[in-house]
């Protein structure tokens, strides 16, 4: 024992007088204050992170940034990031004399005029560090539209882009925006685009994700270059929700995501760790003055023509005395059928949408994905895909599913009004559905004939008469839905407000 004790003694000895003569290395004064300073990207000069570009094709090389040691270390050795002070002052977005051609080429005279955003940070994986390759965009505005430019520097044969279907492009390299057009922190429009120029688009709610059912309409072009790849975007307003004008504000976040580098994630401005939530983060716009606020109606007429056959009996079963194989039926041809419909929005104000639906035809929406419900134990609830029911579907949407639109199946007339106006958000939607009390004949006389094939007399014409009845009270009735929602914000972050939900249909009433 003594032995095995004298033996660690001298190893620990040797060890500590090891460690003793390694050399100290320290850092240089200079190495230690760059530190403290944001990683730099291919700029080092931040001045010029929002100032009308030079020149379209003046960009970095990504082959003479040097990073060093002090370059890509974390911002305030991580704790909290603190944005630098050319970002905390709001964008001034100039007005574009000039539209430029949305065709992916960032040739047009118009963006040299444009604000430029640059010196990215890397947000993912790494913690406001450098960013692997460095990105430009670009940004303007006229009286209609609002365009972005954004020219993402890489290898060109390590770019990773498909002609990918719509709000399918976050699973490859991509670039995205969060606009807060009414700047309250709360919700935002989420829009990408990939290399190629194909649409992502959605409502992103803090602390619920986002819901891409929506869909904006907007026009994107991109193209692979030489040297990475380049995405032109023009936003309508009138496709957005919005308040303008002068000192108006909204929030702001432009992210580049490099799909190859660990799902890189680049932001504009740095992002903390140790503070909750994306939009309170967010960067702000501001001069979109002098927008023209229009006034614009949607009509979607819709005209169906049918006229369809069936094979009928020729004999109630209890005329034949037979089994109803015996049979042999006839085909008769129903008279041609009629069936118009219309489907309305109207623009009231940026703030402000009227939608109204007439005996509307959801034919064209995509098919709902097929799905296996043996030993379901829960209802389904599919996605929500029908125009008139999207628009405002974020405001009816809460923590708890409280409103499930898809139980309205066959509206003969629908209204939706919804909007923000200052710190209030509101929402009706009213509804007569014709799904509850539309049977087919089918199914009709499926009844009837359970009541007719009885034997006994007194319980054949007390099926008749409950057939009847059944046929003046539900058959052909409507039921009627109602839903409201009121929200009110409440400080930087929170809300209070309440929603109402009323059905009501033959005899029944929730």
């Amino acid at each position: 024992m003594k032995r095995t004790l004298l033996l660690c003694s001298l190893l620990l000895a040797v060890a500590a007088h090891a460690r003793a003569q390694q050399p100290v290395v320290s850092k240089p004064a200079d190495a230690k204050k760059e530190s403290a300073k944001p990683a730099p990207t291919s700029d080092p000069a931040p001045a010029a992170s929002a100032t009308p570009a030079a020149s379209p094709s003046a960009a970095p090389t990504p082959a003479v940034t040097v990073l060093t040691e002090a370059s890509v270390a974390p911002i305030n050795a991580g704790r909290a990031a603190s944005v630098p002070a050319e970002k905390v002052a709001p964008i001034r977005v100039p007005r574009f004399e000039k539209a430029p051609t949305i065709d992916g080429k960032l040739d047009d005279e118009v963006w040299k005029t444009a604000v430029v955003l640059k010196d990215f940070y890397q947000i993912s994986p790494g913690d406001n560090i450098a960013p692997s390759k460095p990105t430009e965009v670009r940004m303007g505005y006229d009286a209609r539209n609002l365009y972005l430019a954004f020219h993402a520097f890489d290898e060109p044969d390590k770019v990773r882009a498909t002609v990918a279907k719509r709000d399918n492009v976050f699973g490859e390299d991509n670039i995205r925006v969060y606009l807060d057009t009414f700047n309250d922190q709360r919700r935002a429009y989420l829009i990408g685009f990939n290399p190629l120029g194909v649409q992502q688009d959605g409502i992103y709610t803090e602390g619920q994700g986002t819901d891409f059912s929506v869909d904006i309409v907007m026009e994107s072009k991109g193209m692979i270059t030489s040297d990475g790849y380049t995405v032109e975007v023009a936003i309508p307003f009138k496709s957005l929700r919005y308040t303008a004008g002068k000192d108006k504000l909204w929030g702001i976040h432009v992210w580049r995501n490099i799909d190859r580098f660990n799902d890189e994630m680049d932001s504009w401005v740095p992002v903390s760790r140790d503070k909750s939530g994306t939009l309170n983060q967010a960067a702000h716009l501001m001069g979109l003055e002098g927008v023209s606020t229009e006034r614009t109606l949607e009509l979607i007429p819709s005209f169906t023509v049918s006229e369809t056959g069936k094979r009928s009996r020729s004999f109630l079963p209890v005329t034949l005395g037979a089994p109803l194989a015996a049979d042999p039926g006839r085909m008769l041809n129903r008279p041609v059928e009629f069936d118009p419909g219309l489907t309305a929005k109207w623009g009231i104000t940026p703030t402000m949408t009227l939608d109204l639906a007439l005996n509307p035809d959801f034919a064209q929406v995509e098919a709902d994905a097929t799905v296996v419900t043996a030993n379901q134990r829960f209802p389904i609830f599919f996605e929500e895909k029908r125009p008139f029911f999207l628009e405002g579907i974020d405001i009816f949407r809460t923590i708890m599913s409280v409103v499930h639109t898809r139980t309205i199946v066959d509206p003969d007339v629908a209204a939706k009004l919804s909007g923000k106006r200052g710190k209030t958000t509101f929402g009706l939607l009213v509804a007569s559905d014709n799904a509850p009390g539309n049977y087919g004949e089918d199914e009709l006389n499926d009844r009837q004939l359970s009541f007719v094939t009885e034997p006994d007399p007194d319980l054949r014409r007390r099926g008749q008469l409950q057939f009847q009845s059944f046929l003046d009270r539900v058959v052909g009735k409507n039921s009627t839905v109602a839903v409201l929602r009121l929200k009110r914000d409440v400080g930087k972050e929170n809300a209070l407000g309440f929603i109402a939900t009323t059905s009501s249909f033959v005899g029944r009433n929730n």
